[in-house]
């Protein structure tokens, strides 16, 4: 941690530079008049920064206060604190996510999605299932039954809808002979959306792998993309339960509402009277808006070939029903500047962002002498088979057992990573147990390990080498840091202080004033109905303690029907039942209240002057006032010992 604090601090002076304008000093410290102006811009809100004198005096006397409090926390060294250090590597490693992936990339995905969202495609394909878990063994055998496949498509011109129903084991395509309909991007994994749009129409891929398994995909059309449309239903669900009975009737209903509408009915109406859909009936039937692949072939097409918003399609038949639908609005594909945005946020969280990052890691490998030893991996993996494979110990390892393998498997920058290091990070991944096939488990584990060695290298190096990294990091240290220092000098101190708030409260007591009110119990009844049966069980039973009442009164199939608050109340602050209905020793009138709940008061005094209130009363806003006292306290104290000069010439140079 104070390696990072000082390669900060360097980082700091070394981008100021001999050339940087000192605006004010605070004690022997300075601040550049670029440090304050990038602080004073941000803290605008994204409004534009007010550069009058009246303005930036203002701000240079609340930033000055800041800074002398960053470094007394400084001096304090509450960041190697372990709370903070953790707080601090947390942020980095979010911080870090947007500045370790290569932009280029990164702008040459976010180009190429846009492009692609312009065409649908229209595919088919063949899934032999093959995941990342099945062992190598396993895999070869499904990568050559598709190879198989390949070869009978490419070669002996096989019927491909005939070989989806026959191999595929996509459950959802393969009856229809692999036709999973119109397609765009952002909606399958990358690889497969790859395959989609680099294939010619008619022409199917070579076989390629995702999470899934291997699969070949063909080409059936393509079409200028369709945006997106907002619709309203009316639905008329055939459950398979009723069979071709139920499938009669919903067409007959489907057909009499249609011809209404037709004579003017109102299509909210029949939504509510008729529509079994019933996550849209309480919307009057509309739907968020969709795109193509989104919804069942047969109302996707009736509802894009809706023309003019208004417009209400006949009855068309899904497997859901039957649905007429009524046109809310199209959407067609915006410009790239209108999505740029939100479809950054969606390739970030899409499989293609690793290839960003993959690029950027490689660049970071090669600028930093990353180098690999297989021999010493391939050393590795032979103690890693002397692991046992059979019984309760089957796969278990203790990585103390690894300690005297001290030979590198790769090394960055200046530092080797050994085999005991990798399977150390391998007990810390799978808690000491190896599953499934070794080698293969292994490769995955070296892969991740050596991921994150490059990571965490990146993130620090980004504190040196990227100054608005640097900046966010700094103030966030500098942020939390205070955090800590004004919660020991001001917040906590004020709450823990007792003889600090004592002597505080005795010479400032005539401040806390009871003002004219009256103690006693406020009842609050659910409705008229447990008002009454409250009112009757307190006039009946005077000497009835509150706690008795509440039991009585809320009941297991009425838990709620009062609840109750006592205390002293002032006139003032209390409106829920008027002042002259208040009286000692005596139960008010109910008073109803706008959310048809009753109150009632139960008053023991009345105090019609002021009165002292305790420390106890008052504990809240003398802690409060307290706490401001301290911290003016503290303030004065800190201008005291850092002394404020301002550069007058350079202050005048910002003002406009």
């Amino acid at each position: 941690m104070q390696k990072l604090v000082l390669s900060f601090l360097a980082a700091a002076f070394i981008t100021s530079g001999s050339t940087a304008q000192t605006l004010f000093t605070y004690g022997s410290n300075s601040v550049s008049k670029e440090e304050f102006l990038r602080n004073y811009e941000k803290n605008t809100m994204n409004k534009k920064p007010d550069l009058s004198e009246p303005a930036l005096r203002e701000y240079l006397d609340l930033f000055s206060l800041y800074k002398m409090k960053v470094k007394e926390a400084e001096g304090q060294q509450l960041d190697t604190l372990p709370a903070i250090q953790r707080d601090l590597d947390n942020y980095r490693r979010q911080l870090s996510k947007n500045y370790l992936t290569d932009k280029q990339v990164n702008n040459r995905l976010l180009q190429e999605a846009y492009e692609r969202m312009k065409e649908d495609r229209h595919v088919a394909h063949i899934l032999i299932m093959a995941p990342a878990s099945m062992s190598p063994e396993d895999t070869l055998v499904r990568y050559r039954r598709m190879d198989s496949i390949y070869t009978a498509l490419t070669k002996n011109k096989a019927d491909f809808s005939v070989l989806a129903k026959q191999y595929s084991e996509d459950k959802g395509s393969n009856d229809k002979g692999g036709d999973i309909g119109y397609m765009t991007s952002m909606q399958t994994l990358y690889p497969f959306e790859n395959a989609a749009y680099t294939t010619e129409v008619g022409k199917v891929s070579r076989p390629f792998r995702t999470a899934l398994g291997y699969h070949i995909v063909k080409v059936l059309d393509k079409r200028p993309s369709r945006g997106e449309v907002q619709v309203a239903q009316i639905l008329f669900a055939t459950p398979k339960s009723q069979g071709e009975d139920g499938i009669k009737t919903a067409k007959a209903e489907a057909d009499k509402v249609y011809a209404e509408l037709k004579r003017g009915a109102s299509f909210t109406e029949m939504v509510k009277e008729h529509s079994d859909d019933k996550f849209t009936v309480k919307d009057e039937g509309v739907m968020p808006q969709f795109g193509v692949g989104r919804m069942v072939p047969a109302f996707e097409d009736a509802s894009f070939s809706l023309k003019k918003p208004g417009d209400i399609s006949a009855p068309i038949q899904t497997e859901y029903g039957f649905h007429i639908i009524k046109l809310i609005n199209k959407y067609p594909v915006m410009p790239f500047d209108s999505v740029k945005t939100s479809l950054s946020r969606k390739i970030e969280n899409d499989s293609r962002s690793q290839i960003a990052k993959d690029a950027f890691f490689e660049k970071i490998k090669e600028k930093n002498g990353f180098k690999e030893y297989p021999a010493n991996y391939k050393e590795l993996l032979s103690r890693v088979d002397a692991i046992p494979d059979t019984g309760k110990m089957s796969g278990v390892f203790d990585s103390k057992e690894f300690a005297t393998m001290s030979k590198p498997v790769f090394t960055l920058g200046a530092t080797a990573y050994t085999q005991k290091d990798l399977m150390d990070f391998a007990s810390l991944l799978t808690r000491g147990r190896l599953m499934g096939n070794r080698h293969s488990t292994m490769n995955d584990i070296y892969k991740m390990y050596e991921e994150k060695v490059v990571n965490d290298y990146q993130e620090h190096k980004l504190i040196e080498e990227n100054p608005e990294f640097r900046n966010l990091m700094g103030e966030y240290r500098d942020g939390i840091m205070l955090f800590e220092l004004m919660d020991r000098n001001v917040w906590t101190r004020a709450s823990k202080d007792t003889i600090g708030l004592q002597t505080f409260y005795n010479a400032n007591k005539t401040k806390y004033q009871w003002e004219p009110g009256f103690s006693g119990t406020v009842y609050h009844f659910k409705d008229e109905t447990a008002m009454k049966d409250g009112m009757k069980l307190l006039e009946k039973n005077k000497k009835l303690s509150d706690e008795d009442f509440v039991k009585t009164m809320n009941t297991e199939s009425n838990p709620d029907a009062v609840t109750m608050q006592e205390g002293r109340y002032e006139f003032s602050r209390f409106s829920e039942v008027p002042k002259s209905a208040i009286a000692p020793e005596t139960l008010s009138q109910p008073v109803k209240n706008t959310d048809a709940s009753y109150t009632v008061v139960k008053t023991d005094k009345v105090f019609n002057g002021n009165s002292q209130k305790s420390l106890n009363d008052a504990r809240g806003y003398v802690i409060a006032e307290y706490q401001d006292y301290l911290e003016k306290q503290w303030n004065a104290n800190l201008k005291a010992k850092y002394p404020v000069k301002v550069d007058e010439k350079v202050f005048k140079s910002m003002v406009k």
